[in-house]
């Protein structure tokens, strides 16, 4: 059995990208989300070890201390991070591993593991991106401020990335995203051993 690729995918608050991987893993087997690690508290809906693994501020720091996490960062307050076990449990049963982090975990990754593939999920433009987080109905005022100033400085990070998708409409997103696992795959520095059989 062949061993899963790692998957990043980030996008600033309210670009979809949970929609899109819910969507995503409705649609394919061979790929699982290594869900993270946060200390924020759930939002309503959000299910313990589905969503995140919500864990107290001291939990996470035993884990960082412990090495049990491949990265971390601290995002308005609070720890998210990537449990090691979420990402080789995935890739030794032979599924793709995709990690949903923000950028600056996600050039830690791409420092540890440089065959990682990243995605950065983009917004149609920064007005709409606000407009979702309007109707989102979870967020103050002064939240979304922050969150709009926060998603422009990670676009600037987007040209680290391998491939952007545009959310504009939910189902063409998801299929660009499958595109690019399946790309992925089929990258010829992933497959010498296929070549070695012509040789």
């Amino acid at each position: 059995m062949n061993k899963g690729l790692l998957f990043v995918v980030s996008a600033p608050a309210g670009c979809g990208k949970d929609t899109i991987l819910n969507e995503l893993f409705s649609r394919t087997d061979k790929a699982g989300y290594a869900v993270s690690a946060t200390t924020r508290a759930p939002r309503e809906g959000e299910v313990n070890g589905v969503h995140y693994h919500f864990l107290s501020r001291g939990e996470f720091e035993r884990k960082i201390a412990e090495n049990e996490v491949l990265e971390y960062t601290e995002y308005c307050g609070n720890y998210y991070g990537t449990l090691r076990k979420s990402v080789n449990d995935l890739l030794d049963a032979g599924k793709d591993a995709i990690l949903k982090i923000e950028v600056e975990g996600a050039m830690n990754i791409k420092k540890m593991f440089p065959e990682a593939c990243l995605v950065f999920i983009l917004p149609p433009s920064f007005e709409v991106l606000e407009k979702r987080l309007r109707d989102r109905g979870t967020e103050t005022e002064e939240k979304i401020i922050e969150r709009t100033q926060q998603a422009r400085r990670e676009v600037e990070f987007a040209e680290n990335y391998d491939y952007l998708i545009v959310n504009d409409k939910l189902e063409t997103a998801v299929d660009d995203l499958l595109a690019v696992l399946k790309a992925e795959r089929l990258r010829r520095t992933r497959n010498d051993a296929l070549l070695a059989r012509f040789k």
